[in-house]
């Protein structure tokens, strides 16, 4: 690679990959999702991450590339050890910590791309990529929050449990 946009193309191509991959893991996600609002969750996070493959596909085009994918091995090792929760049947707990591995991994490269899209002083491009990005961080903000819920509904029940000795 001997320039940024060079590398800029790169990258786009594996997070546009990273992003179809998980379009594919996602209703797998939400099927083993035991609560309501997290299975809601993964249903809506599927809708936006068919999103961002479009606006991409959008980045691609303002850059003058045609979209391509580069095959992401970061998002395939996510992914994977997702899967290797479910089928271990983890629990949301771990469903959750799989999906934010996952979130910060988006959130690294979209921040990445989003500043290298400005230093190449494409505007156009940074607005769409740091829309990603906010979405992004949005949804690990909830994935945080539903951890911290469930930990709480746990934590009641198991003072409501007899021989369970409550929480100091």
């Amino acid at each position: 690679m001997n320039s940024l946009r060079e590398t800029f193309l790169e990258e786009l191509a594996d997070v546009y990959d990273a992003e179809k991959q998980l379009v594919k893991a996602l209703p797998k996600m939400a099927k083993a999702a035991e609560h309501d609002d997290l299975r809601e969750g993964f249903e809506e996070h599927l809708e936006q991450t068919e999103e961002h493959v479009t606006r991409l596909e959008q980045v691609f085009e303002k850059m003058g590339s045609k979209a391509k994918s580069k095959r992401c091995k970061g998002m395939q090792g996510l992914i994977e050890e997702g899967q290797e929760r479910i089928k271990e049947d983890a629990g949301d707990a771990a469903l959750i910590c799989a999906a934010q591995k996952v979130e910060h991994y988006e959130i690294a490269a979209y921040g990445s791309l989003k500043s290298w899209a400005t230093l190449l002083e494409e505007q156009d491009v940074a607005v769409l990529l740091d829309e990603t990005l906010e979405e992004e961080k949005e949804t690990d903000e909830k994935l945080t929050n539903a951890a911290e819920s469930m930990i709480n509904v746990e934590e009641s029940k198991d003072e409501d449990e007899p021989g369970k000795r409550k929480a100091a």
